[in-house]
């Protein structure tokens, strides 16, 4: 991506009720995914269900690793390399891929589609809204949310499917 590039994709966004809009959107595209996992696990642990384990530790693990890499890699952000000024407000030097909260929102979507399809596919159809955010918002280049998407996917494919 390039300055250009970022500055025609996010034109669109940079008045003051569309970059409000933007972040909101940022946001409401986050949160449920974050509140909802804590959720389901409390409900799995409350039902006794076998698939608790499971459920809590793909993600777990696959967070700490995925934490792990971000941060010996420490790939530069978008407004640290093409001096933009991003619409979603962060102040983080670095750390940018993948991104972790694609990386998060994916895993948790694969989580869902486990234990309750159709909010898995939400949470898949939500993950990918997240990662035009991000990338149109300035704190992601397009590799970092391709990255934590496919991390988070095959996270859960190796996960849930192959080893749980």
């Amino acid at each position: 991506m390039t300055k250009e590039q970022y500055e025609r994709w996010s034109a669109p966004f940079r008045g003051e009720n569309q970059a409000k809009a933007l972040r909101l959107v940022n946001r409401l595209l986050t949160y449920p995914c974050y509140l909802a996992y804590p959720l389901a696990l409390a409900l799995l642990a409350l039902r006794k269900d076998p698939r608790f384990w499971a459920a809590l530790v793909v993600p777990a693990v696959s967070f700490l690793l995925l934490s792990v890499f971000r941060d010996r890699y420490n790939a530069k952000r978008p407004y640290e390399v093409l001096e933009i000024q991003p619409i979603i407000i962060k102040h983080t030097k670095g750390h940018s891929f993948p991104s972790r909260h694609v990386f998060s929102c994916f895993v948790i979507a694969m989580t869902f589609l486990w234990l309750a399809p159709p909010l898995g596919l939400l949470f898949l159809l939500m993950g990918a809204g997240l990662c035009y955010c991000r990338v149109v918002g300035g704190v992601h280049f397009p590799r970092d949310v391709a990255a934590g998407a496919l991390v988070g996917i095959l996270s859960g494919i190796l996960g849930y499917w192959f080893i749980f």
